[in-house]
């Protein structure tokens, strides 16, 4: 069966080294979600790819698709190089964990608009971002916020505004990562404790667009307690925990 070369959008989530020249790209695409493909002679300092391919970037990409897992990529125009993301250590770190957060979510190749564009809005804001003094990217606001969004655009919404057991709208005391959502004092065996504020916190990060929540507005408290209920997330409906959350 011959294969057949087609254009898209993607942003590069991963790239990783293969032989003397050659790289290994995790593609997130617009039209068929998570792709792998190979990018060959990448390496080399002619590369006519090179710089247009790294992590971060936004690409117009013309892939090769054959008989194996991996396509080819024989053709990139850069339409966004997030380079002020990329050359600020802060903004850097906040956006490694938004593409691993994708990379994990979304492994399959299956498209999702409603992904993809979370994923470039995203990128556009952490260009802007300030670095938050004595904060470590993971307890950024906007890293925080995207991760929950995703969460949402995956099927997995954290249920806030009642118990998931009860249906309880008050006293909420904790997080169930089995239910999905908050939990009273009487259905809390099996969650983790979060208070009122916290609550409140994680409710503005899902809800508001990501350049709102940008800045020094979320206490450390409130955005280590967002922090548990994305990590909680993950491990139980994925059964992963992103590397960086934990560097």
């Amino acid at each position: 069966m011959a294969g057949r070369t087609y254009k898209t959008e993607a942003v590069v989530l991963r790239s990783l080294r293969l032989g003397e020249a050659d790289r290994i790209l995790h593609l997130y695409t617009i039209e068929r979600g998570r792709v792998g493909a190979v990018a060959k002679g990448i390496r080399r300092t002619k590369s006519r790819f090179g710089a247009r391919l790294e992590p971060l970037s936004h690409v117009e990409v013309l892939l090769h698709q054959g008989r194996g897992e991996l396509q080819t990529v024989t053709g990139v125009d850069l339409l966004h190089s997030h380079r002020a993301a990329r050359e600020e250590p802060y903004r850097l770190g906040v956006s490694l964990v938004g593409l691993e957060a994708v990379l994990r979510l979304f492994p399959e190749p299956e498209a999702n608009p409603r992904a993809f564009t979370a994923l470039t809005r995203f990128l556009e804001v952490a260009d802007e971002l300030e670095p938050l003094p004595g904060r470590p990217p993971r307890l950024d606001p906007v890293a925080l916020a995207f991760q929950l969004k995703l969460l949402w655009v995956a099927g997995y919404l954290p249920h806030l505004a009642s118990c998931v057991e009860c249906g309880e709208e008050s006293a909420l005391v904790g997080f169930s990562p089995a239910g999905g959502g908050a939990v009273c004092r009487g259905c809390s065996a099996g969650s983790f404790p979060l208070s009122p504020a916290g609550f409140a916190a994680i409710d503005r990060l899902l809800h508001r667009p990501l350049v709102e929540v940008a800045g020094p507005g979320l206490t450390e408290r409130d955005a280590r307690e967002a922090l548990q209920v994305v990590t909680a997330s993950h491990e139980y409906h994925g059964g992963f925990r992103l590397r960086t959350l934990t560097a």
